[in-house]
């Protein structure tokens, strides 16, 4: 048999919540909901760390981020690891990346310069064959919106961002389509990330919401958490624009699924539907003024919960109750397409629990290691998720949380300090421990990072433990 392909098509800041299949009401998520009907849904996947830039890093390396060294946003990776492609292209694979990256730059903010914006050959981490960067920027139409190939030659483009990818994913599956070898296609849509303002998005979209409410949710809180950053703070005049926010979001995200449509059309069409491994998710999720925080980096349910869908040969229409982590997936996705899995993945091959042969609840470690994107203490946290359950613990000052998932989904109480709990507690406390301990993760203050670890915002090729 010849090998499978691979198209991964991941969306940015879309949440587990917002999508149709999952029971959202409001979602016109008719392309995405009809993909899941033929799919294997992940049903427990979560964002390891729930930031662009560590998800992206984890994603292509099979690592956590205390060993992929992207603590924060808009900080260079290294190019010291075994990554997905690497491995890809070892094995005939040809490589194709469109989208965001945000895995290189030096510089926080100044995103329109192309010494952040364009990614060199050779620190792509082994998408060596055919490379489109938009790194970080989210402003969807010209002329801010562009792109680079292989030069700092800043690309525009006509029309909406999303569109333009789309367009460009699928000029390059009908030319991959037409080889004999193999090949895997990246996708890294920029939406429903912010701004979340009407001229970010497609009229035609914004007006099947412009006369919808979306209130906020029971586990919405009128103060900001004590332990959120810059980035997860909500000002009284943003907690006033919260509706309308949400009101493009979902905007944005009809956009998304009907280009996820035409995606799934083009690859059916093409010929590629029996060979091809077909992957929708999404890097993290949103929070909207739950838990009195917006945007992501934390371990609630509405950042770290993601839609996953899977569909294949190998694949069946079902549910997958398997705890799915961030790390897990390139082990996983190579087992399926019989390669060989890096010794330096730290991930589990999760391909036996897919097919129903073993049974498994150890739990998926999630972390935040600082900050969105620029360095400071007070924000670092480490949490555990089971099937059932979220073990959760802040650093600076300490406080622990645990979350009863199935009987609480929006998470609005705390069993931490519940003496009938403690067992509970104490047990997924050391399961944590354990996992950090193996990965080498001390659980260090953000400064640390800066301290050892990084060099003008660029990560040493060897880190420090």
């Amino acid at each position: 048999m010849s090998q499978p392909n691979l198209i991964y098509i991941f969306a940015d800041q879309l949440r587990y919540q917002s999508v149709g299949y999952n029971g959202d009401t409001r979602a016109r998520t008719p392309n995405i909901d009809a993909f899941a009907k033929e799919s294997t849904i992940m049903d427990n996947a979560v964002s390891g760390h729930p930031v662009c830039a560590p998800y992206r890093a984890s994603l292509l390396t099979g690592k956590y981020t205390t060993s992929t060294g992207m603590v924060i946003n808009e900080i260079r990776i290294s190019q010291n690891h075994i990554t997905f492609p690497n491995v890809l292209r070892a094995n005939g694979y040809e490589t194709c990346y469109i989208g965001k990256w945000h895995l290189w730059a030096n510089v926080w903010g100044d995103h329109f310069n192309p010494d952040n914006s364009y990614i060199p050959e050779g620190q792509r981490l082994g998408f060596d064959d055919f490379f489109a960067g938009f790194n970080f920027h989210h402003d969807y139409y010209s002329p801010l919106a562009y792109y680079h190939l292989n030069s700092k030659d800043k690309i525009y483009y006509d029309g909406y961002e999303p569109d333009c990818q789309t367009d460009m994913a699928i000029e390059h599956l009908t030319r991959l389509s037409a080889n004999d070898k193999p090949f895997a296609l990246f996708l890294s849509l920029g939406t429903p990330h912010d701004p979340w303002i009407k001229e970010n998005v497609p009229e035609k979209y914004y007006k099947l919401f412009q006369n919808k409410t979306f209130p906020n949710p029971e586990n919405y809180l009128p103060e900001n958490d004590p332990y959120a950053d810059d980035w997860a703070k909500l000002s009284e005049r943003e907690r006033q624009e919260l509706e309308e926010w949400r009101r493009v979001y979902y905007a944005m995200v009809a956009n998304l699924d009907d280009n996820f449509g035409r995606l799934v059309d083009a690859i059916d069409q093409l010929g590629l539907r029996d060979n091809s491994i077909v992957i929708f998710t999404s890097d993290h999720g949103e929070l909207f003024g739950a838990h009195g925080r917006r945007a992501k980096n934390i371990f609630y349910e509405e950042a770290v919960r993601v839609p996953y869908l899977i569909r294949g040969k190998e694949f069946t229409p079902s549910v997958c109750d398997a705890n799915f982590n961030t790390v897990d997936i390139m082990p996983t996705l190579l087992s399926y397409m019989n390669l060989p899995i890096p010794e330096t993945v730290e991930g589990i091959n999760k391909k036996d629990e897919i097919q129903g042969i073993t049974i498994s609840d150890e739990g998926s470690l999630m972390m935040g290691t600082g900050p969105t994107a620029t360095y400071g203490n007070g924000h670092e946290w480490r949490a555990y998720r089971t099937k059932q359950y979220t073990y959760a613990i802040f650093k600076n000052p300490e406080k622990e949380l645990l979350f009863d998932n199935q009987n609480d989904p929006l998470q609005m109480n705390n069993l931490a300090n519940e003496p009938t709990y403690a067992n509970l507690k104490y047990r997924l406390k050391q399961e944590m421990f354990i996992k950090m301990e193996k990965n080498n993760d001390k659980f260090r203050d953000n400064s640390y990072y800066r301290e050892h670890w990084i060099v003008n915002r660029i990560i040493k090729d060897t880190l420090i433990p």
